[in-house]
């Protein structure tokens, strides 16, 4: 693994080298005028020469970024009202009643994904990936620091730096660290992320080099839930550390947030080492002003390679078990006496190599492109302890083509994968969407479709060492799930609608805590979203909803809300100071009752249930103070005031989202972001 990395990293070097070939006026003018190019604009690092000409930007920074599958240069969101994005973890989601823990969507998300899959996605959330990760340009180095601090402990610790250490060459660096003790006993959560992108572009434009190292360490503490909801209007059990847990020792309730010793939980670690190296053919052209000549290109054919190795670690550990009984009851799993450990896991490595040709029909707009490509993937799994070392390989074809307009009416996309042979033989993913800009009254009218045949995740596959012994051995068909959507969007009046409809044949769950399944009919579901904001008067107030409506027909093992809503009423503006962006108000969230899936801990899945109805006993709701003067921002949070027990005088009335595992009561957090330019 450190070989592949430094590999990798002196690849990066290397090609970046390359860089220093260049004259010292052509340094001078890419520090003055800015790269161009697939570059952006943005300015270079570095100080010019004493006599070169100010541009007025000395003192201040330009930064934008794009991700590896697009070329479209993006800006920083600067909104301050939406916490949910400073969090991993959407508004529509709910975990096990601690930051960290396993979380589920409250909406239908199945998984639209054809090839291989170890199938483990309950702290997908928790992940850095390569899909999300930034390649930055930035004309100074800038640093992105935050920290948030919450109830008994808990903490969120996230620094970015990204800097330009050529003209053409930017790194960047990423790390965070969630720590929370919880709650409730063995709930606590030790998360640590890393990311390293590197983006080089050779000074005749021609060249570029992608970087990515990504590596997650998740620890989860994993308790089985509470043993008695009793508990929870017991004048004895006010302090929630105290209820007992179906899993876990008994621990003493500390507040070091240092304190990283999970003795029951699960472990997931899983890392990526991807270079990406892309060659273009085309014509040159140039910018000629009254003292310098700034060099352009324009591609028309492109040669692509990206290398890929990622390691998956997924296991469950039980150092001291205390309730044998509980392991056979749930699992049909014999533990041989008190105290002994329990412990499974699957370990996988991909290696994958994939070669792609871009052609651009439109010289000068490269938002515009067909892409090509055929890739071969090794698979190596090493299953409960070394007791199976499966060894697999898929070769697969794709097809890409994007149009963006250079209007910007027009955004089109279209992509298709096909596994020709190997483990996943037959699978295959399309997908195609129309975006239109309408008029500034009408705004923009997205429409799609997207079906996906799949090969049911690894985890169902008998070989896994999650797939008990005690679970009926069964044999599963592939999955095809298909989606149709579309979307409008009005800036002009603060308006989005979207709509899902969902056809999914086969799909796969499971039914229990450790049995696997599949439906063996068609059932489909329709989703329908609506997003708007009511200006309420014409001084800052005002109030946000967002609803959802989603009802199944047919037969099939999904229960879902019909309604889940989020609201906000409150402030957004200035308050009349010129450096300030302030938004403070109440918050709510809420979604009908419904047989919501229950937890597997063994596993780390959501299972199907048909039995038991969760039903909130409010709202969820928080009090919020959100604010910006320049570029310091900090959060000011009360969460699940909902629990506020008037008899008790306590926030004792916890809402229970997944069955056994109840939220926390009042939780306060403060954040405080900085962002530095060096």
């Amino acid at each position: 693994m450190l070989r592949i990395i430094n590999i990798l990293i002196v690849t990066a070097v290397l090609s970046a080298g390359l860089a220093t070939t260049a004259s010292a006026q052509r340094g001078a003018i890419d520090r003055i005028r800015g790269m161009g190019g697939n570059l952006g604009g943005a300015a270079g690092g570095g100080k010019g020469d004493s006599i070169a000409h100010r541009t007025g930007l000395e003192d201040s920074i330009t930064i934008n970024f794009r991700f590896l599958d697009s070329s479209r240069l993006r800006g920083f969101d600067s909104t301050i009202y939406d916490f949910t994005r400073k969090v991993p973890l959407p508004w529509y989601h709910v975990n096990l009643g601690n930051i960290g823990n396993a979380s589920r969507s409250l909406l239908f998300t199945p998984l639209m994904q054809a090839g291989w899959d170890h199938g483990f996605h309950a702290y997908d959330n928790y992940n850095f990936t390569v899909a999300e990760s930034r390649f930055y340009n930035t004309t100074r180095p800038y640093t992105e620091m935050n920290y948030l601090l919450g109830a008994r402990s808990e903490q969120m610790i996230n620094i970015i730096h990204t800097q330009n250490v050529r003209p053409n060459w930017n790194m960047g660096l990423q790390y965070r660290l969630i720590n929370s003790p919880g709650t409730f006993q063995n709930a606590n959560v030790n998360h640590n992320n890393y990311r390293f992108t590197s983006w080089y572009q050779s000074p005749n434009k021609r060249y570029q080099n992608f970087v990515v190292l990504v590596g997650n360490k998740l620890q989860s503490g994993e308790n089985g839930g509470i043993r008695n909801y009793g508990f929870l209007d017991s004048t004895g059990y006010d302090e929630r550390f105290s209820i007992p847990t179906q899993l876990g020792e008994t621990q003493v309730n500390s507040r070091n947030f240092f304190t990283t010793n999970i003795g029951t939980g699960t472990f997931f670690t899983n890392a990526t080492y991807l270079m990406r190296q892309q060659y273009d053919i085309g014509q040159k052209d140039s910018i000629v002003t009254d003292s310098t000549v700034i060099p352009l290109f324009y591609p028309r054919l492109r040669l692509e390679h990206t290398i890929s190795y990622s390691t998956y670690k997924y296991r469950f550990r039980d150092q001291h078990v205390i309730d044998s009984a509980w392991y056979k009851n749930n699992y049909g799993i014999d533990v041989r006496t008190p105290r002994d450990t329990f412990f499974i896991q699957d370990l996988w490595r991909d290696l994958t190599n994939d070669f792609s040709i871009y052609q651009f029909p439109d010289a000068k707009n490269s938002q515009q492109f067909v892409k090509v490509g055929a890739a071969f993937q090794m698979l190596t799994g090493t299953l409960d302890s070394g007791r199976v070392t499966p060894r697999e390989h898929n070769f697969y074809l794709h097809g890409e083509y994007r149009n963006r307009t250079r209007n910007k009416k027009w955004d089109i996309e279209a992509n298709g994968r096909f596994y020709v042979n190997g483990l996943n033989a037959g699978d295959y993913n399309a997908y195609i969407s129309l975006q239109r800009y309408i008029s500034r009254k009408i705004g923009y009218l997205q429409a799609g479709f997207q079906n996906v045949n799949r090969t049911p995740s690894y985890i169902f596959d008998q070989g896994s060492a999650f797939y008990l012994p005690s679970a009926t051995p069964l044999t599963f068909s592939k999955e095809n799930i298909t989606n149709i959507f579309a979307t409008l969007d009005q800036p002009w009046y603060k308006l989005k609608l979207s709509g899902s409809y969902y056809l999914v044949t086969n799909l796969t769950y499971f039914s229990s805590r450790i049995q696997p399944g599949q439906a063996s009919g068609v059932f489909n579901l329709l989703r329908i979203t609506a997003e708007k904001h009511f200006p309420l008067g014409k001084r800052g107030w005002n109030w946000k909803t967002w609803i959802i409506l989603q009802q199944r027909a047919g037969d099939g093992p999904v229960n879902v809300p019909l309604i889940t809503t989020r609201n906000t009423i409150g402030y957004d503006g200035n308050l009349g100071f010129k450096n300030l962006n302030i938004s403070f108000g109440l918050e709510g969230r809420y979604f009908t009752s419904y047989k919501a899936p229950a937890y597997s801990p063994l596993l780390g899945q959501y299972y199907f249930q048909d039995t038991t109805t969760v039903k909130l006993r409010m709202p969820d709701l928080s009090l919020y103070m959100h604010f910006r003067i320049k570029t310091f921002n900090a959060y000011i949070r009360g969460e699940n005031i909902n629990s506020f027990n008037p008899g008790q005088g306590g926030f004792t009335k916890n809402n229970i989202p997944t069955i056994d595992y109840p939220y926390p009561g009042l939780q306060i957090r403060v954040g405080v972001f900085w962002a530095f330019i060096n």
